[in-house]
């Protein structure tokens, strides 16, 4: 609706200044309003060939008028600049509203798969067994996610829409290319986001509030394989895996963090507007 509404308001712009611009142009128009008003349409076809051929040619015309042109941009400066401003207004209010860009996804998009839109559209997947603890506490998954022992694993402080389109992703991962998946870190409190931000913009550059962990709608994952969890990024096997669980991630409408330019291959989220930066009602009330 926004485009159709930019896209009429040029045209109906660049009417307008056709004919303030160009009196020839004008006096045509005139002309043919008058033909069609006084004998109605029919006249209008053989109207406009006579003027077509009382001129020079069409090459004749374009050239009179980018003269034209240039003479009024010459002679009119502020008439000039007020009609580019005219013109350019609907882009540069279009720049203003759009604000950051977020990689958002509207609920009402188009999901190509349709095995995707039944699991999506069907009963609700439960989350799978709790791994061991200590899958948790390796070096390899420490070098990726800091003090991951300690990092949410609880499904229930998840968002329920998020929840079911993750569980869906971890399904598909599993039936088409057999990929066990591992949820590394779902909801984060506020305390721990402030707590790995301190530790640097490798880590995360989001304050507490500012990334979808403390709304329950990010979630970190990795791969489960042989009873280790396989984060790392130098093992060829988990790459392919990330590649493959980008695109499933993408087609149930969650934001993946390898679009990024700090690429976080593991990380999925669901975008919400307006919820950033803003403690969510149960944070406000435990507070006071």
């Amino acid at each position: 609706m926004v485009e159709f509404t930019l896209i009429s308001y040029f045209l109906l712009i660049a009417i307008c200044l056709l004919i303030v611009v160009f009196p020839d142009y004008r006096t045509r128009l005139l002309a043919a309003i008058g033909v069609v008003i006084s004998n109605g349409y029919a006249p209008l076809s053989r109207h406009i060939q006579k003027q077509a051929a009382s001129t020079h040619g069409y090459a004749n015309s374009i050239i009179n008028a980018s003269k034209g042109s240039l003479r009024f941009l010459k002679n009119q400066p502020l008439l000039s600049g007020i009609a580019l401003l005219m013109i350019t207004a609907p882009a540069l209010f279009a720049l203003v509203i759009r604000g950051p860009t977020l990689f958002d996804f509207n609920d009402d998009s188009h999901i190509p798969d349709r095995r995707i839109a039944i699991l999506l559209e069907g009963e609700q997947l439960a989350p799978p067994p709790s791994l061991p603890p200590d899958v948790f506490t390796t070096r390899e998954v420490e070098l990726i996610v800091p003090e991951a022992a300690f990092a949410s694993r609880n499904w229930k402080q998840l968002d329920p829409i998020f929840t079911q389109r993750l569980l869906v992703a971890f399904k598909l991962m599993r039936e088409r290319y057999g990929y066990e998946m591992a949820l590394i870190e779902g909801y984060r409190s506020p305390e721990r986001q402030a707590k790995l931000a301190a530790l640097g913009s490798q880590v995360t550059q989001a304050g507490p509030y500012m990334s979808y962990h403390q709304f329950g709608l990010a979630a970190d994952c990795a791969f489960f394989r042989d009873g280790k969890i396989v984060i790392s990024e130098q093992d060829p096997w988990a790459m392919r895996g990330y590649e493959l669980f980008g695109e499933i991630a993408e087609q149930v409408e969650l934001t993946w963090g390898g679009r990024w330019k700090m690429r976080d291959l593991g990380h999925v989220e669901l975008h919400r507007k307006g919820i950033l930066g803003h403690p969510p009602p149960s944070a406000i009330n435990e507070s006071h």
